[in-house]
């Protein structure tokens, strides 16, 4: 049973579809358990990759671009065997393996590893961070985005960076993996953004993907989802430290409040009604809601101590751009159909039974256009109380399907 320490303990790995706090990329959120490994995991190195002049898909230049990413297994000569592990909203390229020996492991590392099913003895797998990352303040994620020093100023970009899209991620992906001498993917695979990210691939480069694995992902953010994104958003805008983006300047606060805020209302969404069974209807420890207004019920005890913690250890801005990011996935395609009419063969698709923030119609929707197409889909449901949450802390549930799928 989830005690309530385990519950304080959690604030600080938050998930926010699938929220790890930087450095900690596991998504932990009661009652499921830290991803495990044995004491032998292996050890991964967080190196960085950077360019020039990039121009955005909307036609703005980046002078400089960085972001940090890590691999394991070996590139085989022909440069076919590579995997491409991309990410959620508000997680980073730490999908496996430990940073430091009693670190935690990465946010896939149960399937993600020598004999799992991505198994790192057979493939090269890259995961990296992405542009506007949410963890811009944190040690182990390198990435360019609002909180970055624009160097033809000398100050922070603020909103002044340009708008970037999935897009955009999977363009930067690109040239890491040319840099890499990856010629050709044997899978790109991720949950929520990151299935997003997966399917751009497949719509962008589909002669470079030979599988795609998206997991409590879509095939299209509508307009019911562009509302939620707004609405994540609303808090930070209203915060007046938010100072429409400039709050990194001297002497000046961080919107944190907002951001907190906008944290604890995606941590719910991204959650299912089983997760919060465990929290009952009992006031918070020496609460009394029922005589002062003021009072807490436990379940909002925990998540707004949880989304101040992670508030502390994210970017404002970043959070803004993310959620652009997501409203522009597919943006330069007439509909999901024409996205993906000439998209890669075979697929493995992911829901969640459960998910509040990608319903499982989302995903079927997806595999039936991919079938209109010819393709070659499977769809298996996740199952479990954590709704969104089960694509990352449950993954290794779908491990038989995995395995499957990438037979030889």
């Amino acid at each position: 049973m989830t005690t309530r320490r385990q519950l304080l303990s959690a604030a600080a790995t938050l998930p926010i579809l699938a929220m790890p706090a930087p450095g900690h990329s596991q998504a932990v959120a009661p009652p499921v358990a830290p991803p495990v490994a044995s004491p032998a995991a292996p050890l991964v190195v967080r190196q960085d990759f950077s360019f020039t002049d990039y121009s955005t898909r909307g036609g703005a230049r980046v002078p400089v671009v960085r972001i940090g990413y890590q691999t394991a297994g070996r590139l085989n000569a022909a440069g076919d065997n590579a995997v491409l592990i991309t990410h959620f909203f508000s997680g980073n390229g730490h999908a496996f393996g430990r940073l430091r020996p009693e670190g935690p492991v990465g946010w896939w590392d149960s399937i993600i590893g020598p004999g799992k099913p991505i198994d790192t003895d057979r493939f090269y797998v890259v995961a990296s961070d992405t542009l506007v990352n949410l963890n811009a303040p944190d040690q182990h994620t390198v990435t360019t985005g609002p909180a970055s020093v624009n160097p033809s100023t000398g100050r922070p970009w603020g909103m002044n960076f340009p708008v970037v899209s999935i897009r955009d991620f999977v363009e930067v992906q690109k040239r890491l993996l040319e840099s890499l001498g990856v010629r050709r993917l044997a899978l790109v695979a991720g949950p929520s953004m990151g299935a997003l990210q997966a399917v751009e691939w497949a719509a962008a480069y589909p002669s470079m993907v030979e599988r795609v694995m998206p997991a409590i992902g879509t095939g299209e953010v509508d307009a019911w989802m562009m509302g939620w994104l707004d609405l994540w958003c609303a808090p930070i805008r209203l915060d007046s430290n938010w100072r429409n983006g400039d709050y990194y300047g001297q002497g000046r606060e961080a919107p944190l409040r907002g951001l907190a805020e906008a944290l604890r209302i995606v941590t719910l969404h991204s959650r299912d009604r089983g997760w919060a069974a465990q929290f009952g209807r009992r006031p918070a420890e020496g609460q009394e809601p029922a005589r002062r207004i003021q009072d807490r019920f436990a379940v909002e005890q925990w998540l707004d101590s949880a989304a101040a913690a992670r508030a502390r250890l994210s970017d404002a801005n970043s959070f803004l751009y993310l959620a652009r990011a997501n409203q522009l996935f597919l943006n330069e395609y007439e509909s999901p159909a024409a996205a993906l009419s000439g998209a890669p063969r075979r697929w493995l698709v992911l829901p969640s039974q459960g998910d509040r923030v990608f319903p499982v119609e989302y995903s079927r929707e997806l595999e039936a256009v991919l079938r209109q197409a010819g393709k070659q889909v499977e769809l298996q449901a996740l199952s479990g109380g954590l709704g969104h949450l089960e694509g990352v802390g449950n993954i290794a549930q779908a491990e038989a399907a995995i395995r499957r799928f990438l037979a030889p």
